[in-house]
């Protein structure tokens, strides 16, 4: 327990105390925590928590949901009032880039203040408060066994029961006739457009000329979505690779619901899959790879299927990706050009990185966002938003 991290926080008894801290998004200890309750005002926390103070709740469970609501606002209200500033200080200003970026940071900081409202938890996963759900299956879910009691954000626990319900429910995805159950920290394909691409997309001849050897690779398996629906297509072997331990067995799990665990093999690998026993490099004659859409840091695990930092898997698929094709194959690269419109990757890179790879586009399947954000004329990246494509690149060796 001494590497383990904790809080700590000095009681009315003048009596410092001490709880194991759990955090999912890695996020440090607070260095500053009090104890906090039903007395308490909406003003005064929102001070306490913007000067970086942490607030352990030890009232009323449905008071604390309440408490981060109206520290919600409060904050959504400041950073309107900010951009407001912004915009009067550079009317003109309409650079999307600065605008993506303002955004993000401005997310960044709501969930910074925002998780500095923090509920205590038993050894068991279960919450001393008044009122409290029983969340315990859930947050076992999300973190495993814990052997001691701790202290973790209430922002957090609202997400664990939120992926929670999702992982019960399932996700419905039109192009698989099915629904996939996403685990937490695992990204939920809630934007099922892209799998209509993988969906309609003429297999490579010569994937159907192996016949029933053929095989095709899904590149970073996720909830295990597109490896489900390639086994669903008719393909006869697939195999899925994925690093992160949550996300295999997510795979296994979706894999094992739709009945088709025996058709599809997954591998612990970043990116392709070792040499085979000899040295030889294994290769296919299909191989589809979804990475993150944005270059960018992921500051969470769901997040890491979304920004990629200085598009680490994109680049590295496409630098493999001719060494592990068999003659005639196809790589299927599944891509938003969002990256591009909102100036933080553009076209030329994408084209050379593919040709200093010694791959040939031989063609492109495009569909468009349905999203209900492409819509929102509100939302700040709208502009980008509403020109996006989604695209299937059909690369090959050239």
């Amino acid at each position: 327990m001494s590497d383990t991290p904790r809080t700590e926080w000095t009681g009315a008894d003048g009596v410092t105390h001490t709880l194991r801290w759990c955090s999912l998004a890695d996020v440090p200890p607070p260095r500053r925590v009090q104890l906090a309750d039903d007395t308490l005002s909406a003003d005064a926390a929102y001070r306490l928590v913007c000067e970086g103070t942490a607030l352990l709740w030890q009232g009323d469970f449905h008071q604390a949901r309440q408490m981060l609501q109206a520290l919600g606002r409060r904050v959504d209200k400041a950073a309107e009032r900010a951009a407001q500033r912004a915009t009067q200080r550079a009317p003109r200003a309409t650079d999307i880039t600065q605008t993506f970026h303002r955004h993000r940071k401005a997310q960044a900081e709501r969930a910074r203040i925002l998780g500095l409202l923090l509920v205590p938890f038993d050894a068991d996963h279960g919450i001393p408060l008044r009122r409290a759900p029983d969340a315990r299956l859930a947050c076992r879910e999300a973190h495993g066994a814990v052997d001691a009691p701790y202290a973790a954000s209430l922002r957090e626990l609202q997400g664990i029961i939120g992926a929670h319900e999702w992982r019960k429910k399932g996700v419905p995805v039109p192009a698989l006739g099915a629904s996939v159950h996403p685990h937490h920290g695992v990204f939920s394909p809630v934007r099922g457009e892209y799998l209509d691409l993988i969906r309609d997309a003429p297999l490579p001849a010569a994937l159907t000329a192996q016949g029933p050897q053929g095989e095709a690779w899904d590149i970073g398996a996720g909830t295990g979505v597109i490896a489900a629906l390639l086994a669903r297509r008719g393909v006869p072997h697939v195999l899925a690779t994925e690093l992160a331990p949550r996300a295999l067995a997510c795979a296994q799990d979706n894999l094992q619901r739709l009945a088709l665990a025996r058709r599809v093999t997954l591998l612990q690998a970043d990116l392709f899959p070792l040499p085979a026993a000899d040295g030889a490099t294994r290769r296919s004659a299909l191989i589809v790879c979804n990475p993150p859409w944005l270059p960018g840091h992921a500051s969470s695990a769901v997040e890491q299927a979304i920004y990629d930092a200085d598009s680490r898997m994109l680049r590295g698929f496409l630098a493999g990706l001719a060494a592990h094709l068999l003659p005639g194959g196809e790589g299927w690269l599944i891509l938003s050009d969002f990256a591009e419109r909102l100036g933080l990757r553009s076209r030329e890179q994408l084209l050379g990185w593919t040709a200093d790879a010694g791959l040939a586009v031989a063609g492109r399947l495009d569909i468009r966002p349905r999203h209900g954000k492409a819509q929102d004329r509100d939302d700040p990246l709208h502009a980008a938003r509403s020109g996006e494509v989604t695209s299937l690149w059909r690369l090959v060796a050239a």
